[in-house]
């Protein structure tokens, strides 16, 4: 019976197993602010979004396709998220330091807090497309 502890004189001219590689990702910071610029993941030059919040079914420059990245739900949770920790300190602040009018300052939070909303939507729906086609996450399993 062999010993556990001692090598061969095959196995010590042998060369090291190497780990086993990954698979190759993309970087995925790259691909979420192209998205981010509403600008395909891949090459960065055609438009990611059709209108406002649709995504685009292919890319017009180099053909990717794109409907099999959904952002489903995530770009509203992270905008409601992010305005919300901007917008909260921001009021507290407001009102303790100026004590302005409740209608001036209900005025002033609700159209800053819509005029954010509308700006980051569709930039954090283009971030996260590109994240998923960065990460290969797709969409396109079915239900049986």
């Amino acid at each position: 019976m062999r010993d556990d502890f001692q090598m061969t004189d095959q196995e010590m001219t042998e060369p090291p197993l190497t780990e086993p590689q990954a698979p190759t990702e993309q970087k995925a910071f790259p691909a979420m602010l192209r998205g981010w610029r509403n600008r395909c993941p891949n090459c960065g030059r055609g438009r990611l979004l059709k209108g406002y919040l649709k995504v685009a079914p292919s890319c017009t420059v180099c053909r990717q396709d794109l409907t099999q990245f959904k952002a489903e739900d995530g770009p509203a949770y992270l905008t409601i998220l992010i305005v919300g920790h901007l917008m909260a300190p921001a009021l507290h602040f407001a009102f303790v330091t100026w004590r302005p009018e409740p209608l001036v300052l209900f005025t002033i939070f609700a159209v800053g807090c819509v005029a954010l909303s509308l700006y980051l939507l569709p930039r954090l729906k283009g971030a996260i497309v590109g994240f998923k086609w960065a990460r290969k996450m797709t969409d396109d399993a079915t239900p049986a």
